[in-house]
């Protein structure tokens, strides 16, 4: 679920709540964190799986025609 502030910024971007979670997901997990690896590296090995799925079908749906009737997904 998306993270609100009362101080934070308000990105306009597409996608901008899932975009924010899935980045903070691979930052504070312990693969980056304790094991010190990349976050792509991590990525390679299926961590924050559930939001890099979200992310890229809210992206894909921006492409889609069929969105401008049912509206982008995510958040």
């Amino acid at each position: 679920m998306p993270k609100y502030y009362e101080d934070k910024e308000d990105d306009g971007r597409a996608c901008a709540g899932l975009r924010e979670d899935f980045k903070a997901c691979l930052l504070q997990h312990d693969c980056v964190v304790k094991e010190g690896k990349k976050p792509s590296a991590c990525l390679k090995e299926g961590h924050c799986k559930g939001l890099q799925v979200a992310f890229f079908e809210c992206k894909r749906s921006m492409l889609d025609t069929r969105s401008r009737f049912r509206g982008r997904k995510g958040y």
